[in-house]
């Protein structure tokens, strides 16, 4: 190919890039296959390596990340990010509009822009000539730092201007800058999270700060490799071009290809404001993102001039937050809790309180760097929250109800359980204790091996696991399947019926499936899935212990960091002795060879026994005979996978009773449905099989 037909062919592929990107992203609504659309990434790659000096400024290759920063540089915004002013009442947005009346001269009614207040990261993105030329974080208002190759990777942020959803022609200005959040999908998040957790890695804390640090990171592509995208929400500097209002310039960003928050609305009057504020309450619960409250905007960007600025907040838009679910408390000491990987994390007790309706009296701090950039110290009140509605976090301190000056946190240098020395990896944030025999790893890992999505084993709860391990009777997994009923009736609480309880759970827990031991024997970086996929490729879990890295990397879903970690773990000879005297104790996993479907095609609803290799499924809603664990498990076991998000990728999504959003979701996008009574019958299972519990009972 000569430079001209190159040339031309880059230009050409680079925009049908961009433009099917913003179907996908955007819009949602693809014309052509995932196959299709490599095809035309790989063909653009391949020109622009042999032809570099073509290669566009925006080209969407850009996108898997570049190279690694020493440093950001500053970045200054032409026109000062500001913060917004907050109203928590009905009374202090009518006060809102009562001030813009005095300052304006006019009675109104104004027209208002609401859109939801997004809990991401505030970035600002420079286009020049409708080019993307810079992207910086809010920092201060007046300087941030320069991101620019990590926004670059984000597919909801488009390096150019293009009219793709304009009905009509859409000048491009000379100078546009685009404000808005970097942020995470809910469903995005708990994927990730949950990806991290198989693979032994700490998860983060929310959404907000995964995206936070993402963009924070030096190298690219570690921001290329994690969910994050962008809401447009407001304008900066623009040159050549004046859209006149609010509601007018997201008609024109989101016509540029950029992504707009549902919820946006436009309201006459306070009213209306008033009205819309109390039904987004309860909507703003359904949302796949997080959402804290509404921003209420005056529209029309000629009364907003009029009303100007202060020096910390513009007079024409206020952010009205709705009342968090968090309860205040103090700190009374901060402990740390050694996990079984070894994983040391800072732990707040607190003076008990009630947060959502759930005494809570320990808050995870979650890591040394999280305790120090919210300085929390004993004694300081704070607010609480359940993250997730689950797990309680310390949200932030009230530094005005500080008693003098206690001293900061400082993390020791030693195991707080067995004294050994604490070690971090570079470029993670989590310590752990270097301890092989520390107590606390032993429990950990004791209560692991136990749990429900391991060996089952009923009974064996977490101050059982301590006096176990405190009075020497147990030192490895494998000495659970010694016990006797004797030995653990003599443990404190224990009678002999319930002792001989336990001692049936332990011997029935020896016929699990082989998945459950792999899980069970908490080897780093091997979470359900991967477990999953070990056992569908090894007989047995001796055969595992002797499988070399290159055979380990050859299975789907293995990478070699994976794979350094299986067979380090089978190299150490405490652990190939638990093998061994597992297997001497009967424990007898086996492989599973899953069912699978007629050859060729799509496995459908009444078709028996089915396996479901490569289909996706999304559950929503109550289920009747199957807890969520279990229908995951049984999708799992035949080789399905579970997503927590519907798109065109999704096969079926399970409906239950009471279903959310997703249940819509799949009929707009025409995806495939199930009861539950028609999922059991694709399983060759239309009645309750033995052993699936009620809802509300524990297996």
């Amino acid at each position: 190919m000569d430079e001209t037909a190159a040339r031309k062919r880059i230009q050409e592929l680079g925009r049908q890039l961009r433009y099917h990107a913003y179907l996908y992203y955007v819009r949602d609504d693809p014309e052509i296959s995932d196959a299709d659309y490599d095809r035309m990434f790989r063909e653009l790659m391949a020109l622009e390596e042999a032809f570099p000096h073509w290669r566009e400024p925006d080209s969407p290759t850009l996108r898997v990340g570049g190279e690694p920063l020493s440093a950001f540089r500053e970045f200054r915004h032409s026109t000062p990010m500001l913060s917004l002013a907050n109203a928590f009442s009905r009374g202090e947005l009518l006060e809102f509009e009562s001030r813009a009346r005095r300052i304006l001269k006019k009675a109104g009614p104004f027209r208002y822009a609401l859109s939801p207040k997004i809990d991401g990261l505030a970035v600002e993105l420079v286009y020049e000539n409708g080019r993307l030329v810079a992207g910086a974080t809010r920092g201060n208002g007046e300087v941030g730092e320069d991101v620019t190759s990590n926004l670059l990777t984000i597919k909801t942020i488009p390096t150019r201007l293009e009219p793709f959803g304009a009905a009509e022609p859409l000048p491009v200005p000379e100078l546009l800058t685009v404000r808005g959040e970097v942020y995470m999908r809910l469903s995005d998040f708990e994927e990730m999270d949950e990806a991290r957790r198989r693979r032994g890695e700490e998860p983060f804390a929310n959404p907000r700060n995964a995206a936070a640090g993402s963009i924070r990171q030096l190298d690219p592509k570690v921001a290329a490799s994690r969910p994050l995208r962008f809401f447009a929400h407001s304008a900066g500097e623009i040159r050549g071009g004046d859209y006149g209002a609010e509601s007018s310039f997201w008609q024109a960003v989101e016509a540029f290809g950029f992504e707009l928050p549902p919820g946006l609305a436009r309201c006459t009057g306070m009213e209306e404001v008033l009205e819309k504020v109390a039904s987004f309450e309860q909507a703003r619960h359904g949302l796949d993102f997080e959402a804290d409250g509404l921003v209420v905007k005056f529209d029309d960007w000629a009364l907003q001039r009029a009303l100007g600025a202060v020096s910390h907040h513009p007079r024409w838009a206020i952010a009205y937050k709705y009342p968090p679910n968090e309860e205040k408390t103090r700190v009374r000491e901060i402990v740390l809790q050694v996990g079984r990987t070894g994983a040391v994390t800072p732990v707040a007790v607190l003076e008990p309180v009630q947060v959502g309706g759930v005494e809570v009296s320990r808050a995870t701090l979650h890591n040394e760097e999280e305790v120090l950039r919210k300085d929390v110290r004993v004694g300081d009140v704070v607010y609480v929250r359940r993250a997730g509605e689950v797990i309680p976090e310390v949200v932030r301190v009230v530094l005005s109800e500080r008693d003098g000056e206690p001293p900061p946190f400082k993390m020791p240098t030693t195991c707080p359980v067995c004294g050994a020395e604490l070690e971090r990896s570079e470029g993670e944030v989590v310590w752990r204790c270097s301890g092989a025999a520390c107590p606390a790893r032993l429990k950990a890992a004791i209560q692991h091996f136990a749990s429900r999505k391991a060996m089952d084993i009923d009974g064996l709860g977490e101050k059982l696991v301590d006096q176990m391990v405190e009075k020497g009777m147990v030192r490895t997994p494998a000495d659970l399947y010694g016990l006797d009923v004797a030995q653990v009736a003599g443990l404190e609480r224990m009678a002999e019926k319930s002792a001989s309880n336990l001692v049936e759970a332990i011997e029935a827990s020896k016929t699990r499936p082989l998945h459950r031991l792999i899980f069970a024997l908490g080897i780093f970086h091997v979470g359900e899935h991967t477990a999953r996929v070990l056992a569908r490729a090894f007989p047995s879990l001796p055969a595992l212990a002797e499988a070399d890295e290159e055979v380990l990397i050859a299975l789907q879903d293995i990478g070699p960091v994976v794979a350094d970690s299986i067979t380090r773990f089978f190299r150490q000879t405490g652990n190939r002795e638990i093998v061994a005297r597992l297997a001497g104790a009967g424990v007898l996993a086996a492989m599973e060879r899953p069912t699978t479907a007629e050859p060729g095609g799509r496995t459908e609803p009444g078709q028996r026994g089915a396996g479901l290799e490569g289909k996706t499924f999304v559950l929503t809603g109550v289920l009747e005979q199957l807890t969520r664990d279990r229908a995951r498990e049984l999708i799992l076991e035949r080789g399905g996978r579970v997503s927590g998000s519907v798109s065109r990728k999704t096969d079926y999504v399970i409906v239950g009773a009471r279903p959310g959003s997703k249940a819509k979701k799949a009929a707009t996008l025409g995806v495939g449905t199930l009861s539950e009574k028609e999922f059991l019958a694709m399983l060759g299972l239309e009645t309750e099989p033995e052993g699936f519990p009620k809802l509300g009972e524990r297996r």
